[in-house]
């Protein structure tokens, strides 16, 4: 029996440099150098972020409508909903899960995904972690009256007290765990959701308390909340707050960072920006143990306090997402502002925020015969910060002039998780050479049947995907199907000859 296509792949590294962007037809050969189009890109485990709840349920997205999920602004993958337990869980075992699934739905309707944190201590409210917790004896610490808090871009003067949670107390470890545990069946593994903050620990759930109690706690107790998240949740990405290590503290590895990377927990910096250089930031060293097998976010300070304390540059963001070698960057405003204020610098970041998957050149000939092998040569390269980690493979597809699919060649032994991170502009590409063979509509050697290879012109697309064919991946080109494939151009498949 004649297969369907049968594959000889090598494979040799090129540099980027060597392509012009030029289309050039030599004979049966064609050579296309697509070009970039610079737009910002929707794709898994990477892309901007906004918080549709910061710690409070008005912030910062009660100014949206239903039907606003902010589809003009460029590469925002993911809504981040931050919210405190007491909101979820107002009575033991009872939970509201409404409060995140319905801003949720919206999102995910269109395509994007979410995250989520929640919270036990807010300087926002008494009871971030519920009351029924310190009423099953749980014991919690008084502060904050009277204390000046800022927030927002506001600062006022505590009128209440509030009560913080002892994070290494049993009966809150079992209240907690059995909150995760319900979490858990509900959203681990679920593919809509992009990670899962670690965040019953330290004030907003950045494991730290130097602005509550200022009552330190052991690595073994960070250790605890790690690990009550991780015993529950085995398949969705968990991330922790650099602040876990200290809030400003400066260094490449930290005893409770390493556990974190061993659990298969990435870092999330909560937050850049918030002072000026040389402190604009302090993990970028902490990122790098952590970049090259998981997802980095990052958080800026809120938008207006900076832009009010003069700490806000957008060289700065640049730079944060080259020295974390971020996949996400986190909105910490209210988005339209935001998006309006900083069109220029979200359109660069772009460009470097994640992986960003290019076809530097694709070689296939203009007329291929039945039953006969021929090659196909493509050199794609990773122009993004990150790896691409959910991995991919190149696929061409031929369509007839009525859309329809009539060949799906893919050649999985260029996985673009492979490809190489580099500095700006010089990413090396990977070349790799195929052969491929289309068989005959009708073959009575071998007996197979197979309706749609036929003679003809068919168009030709490039995409990034499963091993199948199934596109997964936004590439930055023009000409796209609908479904994540690219038109590059049109080929001639001849009958057998005799």
């Amino acid at each position: 029996m004649i297969p369907l296509y049968s594959m000889e792949s090598s494979y040799n590294k090129l540099s980027s440099a060597e392509f012009n962007g030029k289309s050039i037809i030599d004979g049966n050969t064609i050579i296309l150098n697509p070009i970039d189009n610079g737009q910002g890109l929707i794709n898994p485990k990477m892309g901007w972020t906004i918080h549709y709840y910061d710690n409070h349920p008005q912030n910062y997205g009660a100014n949206l409508e239903p039907s606003d999920i902010m589809e003009d602004f460029p590469g925002l993958s993911t809504v981040y909903l931050r919210i405190p337990w007491s909101l979820i869980e107002p009575e033991e075992g009872k939970f509201q899960w409404e409060i995140l699934d319905t801003p949720a739905q919206r999102w995910i309707e269109k395509g994007r995904k979410v995250a989520f944190r929640i919270t036990a201590s807010e300087p926002i409210m008494r009871w971030a972690a519920p009351e029924w917790v310190a009423n099953a004896g749980a014991k919690g610490n008084e502060w904050g009256k009277g204390k000046m808090l800022s927030c927002w871009g506001e600062s006022w003067e505590s009128k209440v007290s509030l009560w913080e949670p002892v994070y290494d107390d049993p009966i809150f470890l079992e209240k907690v765990e059995n909150f995760i545990k319900a979490m858990a069946e509900r959203y681990d593994g679920n593919s809509n959701v992009s990670f899962i903050d670690i965040g019953h620990m330290g004030t907003w759930g950045e494991g730290h308390t130097v602005l509550s109690t200022q009552i330190e706690y052991s690595d073994e107790v960070l250790k605890k909340h790690i690990d009550l998240y991780c015993n529950h949740f085995k398949q969705t990405q968990l991330c922790i707050s650099d602040d876990y290590a200290g809030h400003n503290e400066r260094g490449e590895t930290f005893p409770i960072t390493d556990y974190a990377y061993s659990k298969g927990v990435t870092i999330r910096d909560d937050s850049i920006i918030i002072w000026h250089k040389p402190n604009h930031w302090y993990h970028a060293e902490m990122a790098q143990l952590f970049w090259p097998e998981y997802p980095v976010i990052l958080e800026t300070d809120h938008y207006g306090d900076g832009r009010r304390k003069g700490t806000w540059k957008k060289d700065l963001l640049m730079q944060s997402v080259e020295d974390y070698h971020a996949s996400y960057m986190s909105i910490h405003w209210w988005p339209k502002e935001f998006l309006a204020e900083n069109a220029d610098i979200i359109d660069r970041i772009n460009l470097r925020l994640g992986y960003r998957l290019q076809l530097n050149s694709i070689t296939y000939p203009r007329k291929v015969q039945l039953g006969q092998a021929f090659e196909i040569t493509q050199a794609w390269v990773n122009a993004g910060v990150a790896p691409c980690y959910p991995g991919g493979y190149p696929c061409i597809t031929l369509k007839d002039e009525k859309g329809g699919i009539v060949s799906v060649l893919t050649d999985k032994k260029l996985n673009m998780r492979n490809l190489e991170v580099a500095p700006p502009h010089e990413a090396v590409a990977k070349k790799i050479s195929t052969l491929f063979t289309i068989a005959n509509a009708y073959d009575d050697t071998a007996g197979l049947f197979f309706r749609v290879a036929k003679p003809g012109k068919y168009d030709v697309y490039v995409s990034v995907g499963q091993e199948d064919g199934t596109p997964v991946f936004e590439l930055p080109y023009s000409g796209n199907d609908g479904h994540k494939r690219y038109k590059v151009g049109t080929i001639y498949v001849t009958g057998r000859r005799q």
